[in-house]
């Protein structure tokens, strides 16, 4: 065992261990096929004249000459850019940095390809988000089209919200030969404070404010090119990446259309061009995305208490780089991870107050030294973590890198290992006879930690908030909301359910969510057992739910059941889907074949495999 190692928390060690145990086949399976594709050399190399003419017939004539002769590394762009998502629209900048500064590290680089990039804040609640969960397997295949054209000796992938990048490092792990650098856009600047836009949503959920101050309060809080300031998935991917090791040190939160993020965008360009086999320092995607790497994701997540849509995409990923991993590597490693940060919705600060007062540096700095991050882990730096515990500015104009700050500027948002707010991660395991389902308790009071109260059953999130608005929720209740599953429905986010729940809840009542379906990455204060498995179509026992069950949801036990006897519950018939009210319209007919193929919630809700 090396002295990095050592350091590693037992647990940490141990879920590790097994990992890779039950990995063994599959990732030696996968590095065998990345081995053999690096041993073939240089891709333009295997390429025919006419393929060659084809691939640089765009150039310049300094570009198609250095692309002839095969001694400069051609890098590859994959963007995610359109102008209608804020968190991508500064992306419409990058490939002209991209080529400028690979030109000065004597490489050439080409935009690839795009991919489709749908933005979730437009699609809660309406019939485009049944296409949400799915666009990730479609931007991995996307991904792997641009790669496909065996033109380029590495890339960097453009990407930030939520299906985006783990679809595009997904795609990227099929040719991970290749390094593959993730270059990210950063935050808006912070608008309506968060407290003040779920007041207002409350409120409107309540029919106490109109839409005009809906409208206005939404859009004070999403105002400007960024990604939106809350603790979301986005922002998840983007605290994922930096502690996997595959930006920049310190590229997650630095704003868009500054100085110091054009040099990141530069230097991720320049770094991308210095570790391709071509080069001496060789760093493939498949060395980087290994096992302990997870594994340091996860903890990640855990101690920020990240978006709950990570426990389908962390899996799908390690998947692509043939290992696996279940919910109660998940569930095993919370009970160790301690909580260290408060950003809402798990708190009241958004992800610009987190950066200013020490941010990822400081995270990252704490985890290592108290021993729940393993820190000889390859990065796109080379090897060790120690690099991620610094940060990033300019100094005199030049890019440069800075030890983390000493201690946090604010210890109602960040906070050290010996300090932290919680003794665990803020995720649980939930069992029982209703099957398994994830539960995101960072931010929960601990008077809503369990929760029994009758079931009322539903089939979607509009019956839900039409009884709410009907006045008939006025109760203590578990709303159980079926056929919202990957092969249901696409398994969309039911992030409209979240005011309507939560003015209940401030009103006294007891209240919980369960579901076969997904909540957003900014599920907070409501108790949601989600991601329910297997889902009611599948034969899940969520469909032998009946209204006035009693339903216990228990995050200090890990329960999840229905109050039944055993031989009513036996006696029980599952229902089948009421209609094909989600076949149809708003293009969710042409995803009917990922629905039919994909797999469960625990494997990843993956269509492609």
């Amino acid at each position: 065992m090396s002295q990095e190692s050592a350091k590693v928390h037992v647990r940490i060690r141990e879920v590790t261990e097994r990992i890779r145990e039950r990995s063994r086949g599959g990732r030696a399976d996968y590095l065998a096929r990345m081995d053999a594709a690096r041993r073939r050399g240089s891709a333009r190399a295997g390429l025919s004249c006419t393929n060659l003419a084809h691939g640089f017939a765009a150039a310049d004539a300094g570009d198609k000459a250095a692309l002839k002769l095969m001694r400069w590394p051609n890098v590859a762009i994959v963007s995610a850019y359109n102008d209608m998502l804020s968190a991508h629209q500064p992306l419409e900048r990058y490939p002209a940095v991209i080529k400028r500064a690979a030109r000065e590290a004597g490489a050439i680089a080409q935009f690839a390809g795009g991919v489709p990039a749908m933005c979730d804040g437009v699609t809660q609640g309406q019939p485009g988000m049944e296409l949400s969960l799915f666009s990730r397997d479609v931007i991995a295949m996307a991904t792997g089209i641009a790669l496909a054209h065996n033109m380029f000796d590495s890339a960097l992938c453009l990407g930030i919200c939520d299906k985006i990048v783990p679809g595009m490092l997904m795609g990227a792990l099929a040719f991970g030969h290749l390094p593959v650098i993730f270059v990210p856009g950063g935050p808006m600047p912070s608008g309506v404070p968060n407290k003040e836009k779920a007041r207002i949503r409350e409120r409107y959920a309540e029919g106490k404010a109109g839409r005009d101050e809906l409208l206005e309060s939404e859009a004070g809080s999403y105002h400007t090119a960024g990604t939106c300031t809350f603790y979301g998935t986005a922002n998840s991917n983007q605290m994922l990446m930096e502690v996997m090791g595959l930006h920049m040190p310190g590229s997650a939160f630095v704003p868009p259309n500054t100085p110091l993020r054009d040099a990141l965008t530069a230097a991720a360009a320049q770094r991308a061009a210095r570790i391709t086999a071509l080069a001496e320092e060789y760093l493939p995607l498949a060395s980087v995305i290994d096992e302990a790497a997870i594994v340091n994701g996860i903890v990640g997540l855990l101690a920020t208490g990240g978006s709950t849509n990570h426990t389908l995409h962390m899996v799908a990923i390690a998947r692509c780089a043939g290992i696996s991993i279940t919910w109660d590597d998940f569930s095993d490693l919370s009970t160790v991870v301690p909580l260290l940060t408060r950003i809402y919705p798990n708190g009241s600060a958004d992800v610009n107050r987190f950066h200013v007062v020490g941010g990822m540096a400081f995270l990252i700095r704490e985890l290592l030294d108290g021993g729940f991050l393993h820190g000889d882990t390859m990065t796109v730096t080379g090897r060790g973590l120690a690099a991620y515990a610094t940060e990033p500015w300019l100094d005199g104009g030049r890019l440069a890198w800075r030890a983390a700050p000493a201690s946090s500027g604010d210890l109602d948002v960040l906070r050290p290992v010996a300090d932290p707010f919680s003794s665990h991660g803020g995720l649980r395991l939930l069992t029982g006879n209703l099957g398994r389902a994830v539960i995101k308790t960072s931010a929960m009071k601990h008077e809503h930690h369990v929760v029994e109260a009758p079931a009322l059953v539903f089939d979607d999130q509009e019956e839900v908030i039409a009884a709410f608005k009907a006045g008939k929720l006025a109760r203590d209740f578990v709303a159980v909301v079926r056929f919202q599953g990957p092969r249901a429905n696409g398994m969309p986010e039911l992030h409209q359910l979240t005011p309507s729940l939560g003015s209940l809840q401030s009103k006294g009542f007891k209240v919980a969510l369960v579901t076969d379906g997904r909540m957003s990455g900014a599920s907070g204060s409501v108790p949601a057992a989600i991601h329910v498995t297997p889902e009611c179509l599948n034969g899940g026992a969520l469909g032998k739910v009946r209204d006035g069950d009693m339903i216990r949801v228990d995050c200090h036990a890990g329960v999840l059941e229905a109050k039944v006897t055993e031989e009513v519950w036996r006696q029980r018939e599952l229902p089948g889907l009421r209609d094909a009210r989600n076949e149809h319209g708003c293009g969710r007919e042409l995803f009917a074949s990922l629905r039919r193929s994909a797999g469960d919630a625990e494997t990843g809700a993956v269509s492609l495999m």
